[in-house]
């Protein structure tokens, strides 16, 4: 997708370089790689290229791989699985390995096999016919337009009558309606109105603009937002709506907050937090207040695992929650002050254009390393969450400090576990058995859910 500073299609070629890259060279580094926390795009990309080059596994290697991909799919939000296995068709990637694992998943979707052929029927139509799946009688009918006067799944004969009647849509939830709504040609502000009841979370979330276009307000409930969306969500109100709510915004980001520590335990000391507000962190259009919104969470889950916490915005505000995206990108002077506080660690949230003054981090912390503090007493980690595009990695702010990627303020407990391998110190052998001790935990973690 587009960022501030990069194109899609220049985003897309330096990822599709970097994969392959990887692939050719680090196998086993490439697979363990669906292990350590990666965004759902970049495990997609691995489970395909690993089954398309299925034959290039090392024989001692290949279960642990087709568990991990097992793992990666059955983890996956149903969306993303399913695109998965229908870009297996659209790649010709027609293996035994790559048949079983969708028969597999097919298989352990047995109770909710219904919705998704009614959700997904497209998709699912097009992975059977593509592996030569056997399917049960009314679940093949429905699938293949072999419709009966009536079926025997409530679901089913729901959709059934949708497809015939405008009023039935209602019923059914809202990504089928929505289709079969176009279909009866129903007009949106009508429709969005009467569906509202049938949107999940992300569905209301993500039709924030358009309902409110129709003239429709959908009531979104911020405590069932995940951390970073429940950020971002409050950075698309208005500043006036995010005053007059801040009691209920700020106890909601909070309780998100906390509900991340208890799944993955983080205790932190002292602990200063530099923070990029500036334009550049209002994002794209397609990922609109994005870098802005992972600062946000960020700042909101280290003031919940700190022991001691400070926080110091590129423009100095009072009120976290009603920051809002301006000014140039001056990160040395927080980063001054931070550094005055004398926290054990200081974590830099930004996409690393720095221009105001350009470079001014990079000649701070030059000489605070090897003036101030050579024996790195103070820990200094730079989180970017925007990927650089012309040099398939992350902008740095300097060398002498690690550079992590950051899609999610969630992901912040793995990704501070990665910052030692980016400083450079630690070996390929490290990282090949840190990665091998996550392996181990989704596999059993695997292994207890099937169970």
């Amino acid at each position: 997708q587009r960022e501030f500073y990069d194109d899609d299609y220049g985003q897309k070629v330096s990822l599709d370089f970097l994969h392959d890259y990887i692939l050719g060279n680090y196998r086993l580094l490439y697979c363990r790689t669906l292990a350590a926390g990666i965004n759902h795009f970049n495990q997609t990309q691995i489970v395909l290229k690993l089954l398309a080059t299925g034959r290039a596994t090392a024989p001692e290697h290949r279960e642990e791989e087709n568990r991990l991909i097992t793992a990666t799919l059955d983890n996956l939000p149903s969306h993303r699985a399913w695109n998965l296995l229908v870009q297996l068709r659209k790649r010709h990637i027609n293996n035994r390995r790559a048949r079983a694992i969708a028969k597999n998943y097919i298989t352990s979707r047995a109770e909710l096999l219904e919705f998704n052929a009614v959700k997904y029927r497209s998709k699912l139509r097009a992975i059977v016919a593509h592996n030569h799946l056997k399917l049960e009688d009314e679940l093949s009918a429905f699938l293949f337009r072999h419709w009966p006067s009536r079926f025997q799944s409530e679901l089913f004969e729901q959709f059934r009558r949708g497809h015939y009647s405008a009023s039935a849509i209602y019923d059914l939830p809202f990504t089928i309606a929505e289709g079969l709504a176009a279909k009866h040609n129903i007009p949106r502000d009508v429709f969005l109105s009467r569906i509202e009841q049938q949107m999940t979370v992300g569905e209301k979330l993500r039709l924030q603009n358009s309902a409110e276009k129709a003239g429709i307000a959908i009531e979104i409930e911020p405590h069932r937002l995940s951390l970073t969306k429940l950020a971002l969500y409050i950075l698309s109100l208005s500043r006036d709506i995010r005053l007059k709510r801040r009691d209920e915004l700020h106890k909601a980001l909070q309780k998100s907050a906390c509900s991340i520590l208890k799944r993955a335990p983080i205790q932190f000391g002292r602990v200063a937090a530099v923070l990029d507000c500036s334009y550049s962190s209002s994002g794209s259009s397609e990922k609109r207040r994005r870098p802005l919104g992972i600062a946000l969470a960020v700042h909101y889950l280290l003031r919940a695992s700190a022991q001691e916490y400070q926080a110091f915005w590129t423009l100095p505000t009072t009120e976290p929650l009603l920051v809002i995206p301006q000014g140039q990108t001056n990160l040395a002077d927080p980063l001054l002050s931070a550094l005055a506080w004398q926290p054990e660690l200081v974590l830099i949230v930004s996409d690393g254009w720095e221009n105001d003054p350009p470079a001014g981090t990079a000649e701070l912390l030059r000489v605070y390393r090897s003036k101030l503090d050579p024996q790195k007493k103070t820990s200094i980690i730079h989180c970017n969450p925007v990927f650089n595009a012309n040099d398939f990695t992350l902008k740095r702010l300097s060398s002498l400090i690690p550079t992590v990627g950051l899609r999610d303020a969630e992901d912040l407990p793995v990704v501070l576990g990665f910052a030692r391998f980016a400083e450079g110190n630690a070996s390929l052998a490290e990282l090949e058995e840190y990665l091998a001790n996550r392996v181990q935990k989704v596999i059993s973690n695997k292994r207890l859910t099937a169970n």
